[in-house]
């Protein structure tokens, strides 16, 4: 049965690296890992007599919990991602709100999924451990809160 994407059918597995995000359209820095895609509710009980006098607990869909997203890459001489950030330290928050997407990739570079957000801005920045006489690659992580996430795709 086929998806109505190309290239994939329901049974084919998505690979995780291949990735990108947008932010206000634009393609941004490349990263390692992208997490915290989820979609969640609270959950609301409600408790009732039935008409024996038996209590029953009825589950009701409560407040969607928008997701905290969180991209790692290896850290380069780019400001734009602590630029991004200082705007909301600064206190300019209408400068600081981006919209943008997460999107996943098939083996032959189709779009398959996109995940938007909305009015999102990087709560937090941490560089990686600096280590004399270590060989390893400086990471940068970000934390991105927002008011709006959807899977549109």
């Amino acid at each position: 049965m086929a998806t109505g994407l190309p290239n994939v059918s329901n049974n084919d597995a998505l690979a995780a690296r291949n990735f990108a995000i947008e932010v206000d359209g634009t393609t941004i820095a490349q990263f390692t890992e992208v997490g915290g895609l989820t979609s969640e509710m609270d959950v609301t009980e409600l408790k009732e007599n039935g008409p024996d006098g038996k209590l029953i607990i009825k589950k009701i869909p409560g407040a969607h919990k928008t997701p905290t997203l969180t991209l790692k890459r290896a850290k380069n001489v780019s400001m734009e991602l602590y630029k991004w950030h200082k705007a909301a330290l600064d206190g300019k928050v209408k400068e600081a709100r981006k919209n943008g997407s997460v999107i996943l990739y098939d083996y032959e570079s189709g779009e398959v999924a996109r995940w938007n957000f909305v009015n999102a801005w990087p709560s937090k920045l941490t560089t990686g451990s600096l280590k004399a006489g270590s060989n390893d690659v400086v990471t940068e992580e970000a934390t991105i809160v927002m008011e709006g996430f959807e899977r549109v795709k």
